[in-house]
């Protein structure tokens, strides 16, 4: 691993929260790293539960922003989800859907076990060619700014100790050490590109 960047992707469900802080702490370490959601579209907070502000993949984080303070400066301001947009807006344009992303990575965090399940799902059902393995990892954290940051340390700390090991073969080592240290399971799966 010593002799190349590591190649990193964080996935959460929408590439807004989660994937965003990992992908924003990752980038200022000095790694390639692209962040992306997994899910059909993207859904952010509402008032109410039952009524998220839902938009397409293909919508910047301006133009979700914008709308969501036409629609309720004073709520989502309150919430932090304009903060939110607006640091990830300085990183990229628009929220990225992992299905759709043909490049290749070293290792793939996932934030949540249904966004990890579906990443599995993907990268096996998806045609291999270069037998290239890639390692993804399910950090759990909670979807809010505070669980968001906790887990973006949690991913950049494993991230630097891949970088500092000679190779991959030390990466079960690696996820035993965090489990001992943070008392939470790291689910991990080899798939193929």
């Amino acid at each position: 691993m010593p002799s190349s960047p590591l190649r990193v992707a964080v996935v959460c469900t929408s590439n807004v929260n989660r994937s965003m802080e990992a992908h924003s702490l990752l980038e200022r370490k000095g790694f390639s790293v692209r962040s992306f959601g997994a899910g059909s579209r993207v859904r952010l907070p509402g008032r109410r539960p039952d009524l998220p502000a839902v938009y397409d993949f293909a919508t910047t984080y301006r133009q979700m922003h914008d709308d969501l303070l036409r629609k309720d400066r004073e709520f989502y301001t309150q919430n932090g989800i304009l903060h939110i947009l607006g640091r990830n807006e300085r990183i990229k344009p628009r929220p990225e859907r992992f299905q759709e992303c043909t490049e290749s990575f070293d290792v793939i965090f996932t934030c949540e076990e249904r966004v990890y399940d579906r990443v599995v799902e993907h990268l096996s059902s998806r045609k291999q060619g270069t037998l290239q393995p890639v390692h993804v990892i399910n950090v759990g954290m909670a979807d809010d700014p505070e669980g968001a940051t906790l887990g973006a340390f949690l991913i950049c700390e494993l991230c630097q100790r891949l970088q500092e090991a000679a190779d991959m073969d030390k990466l079960a080592g690696l996820l035993r050490q965090a489990e001992e240290k943070t008392g939470k399971a790291f689910p991990h799966t080899v798939c193929f590109y």
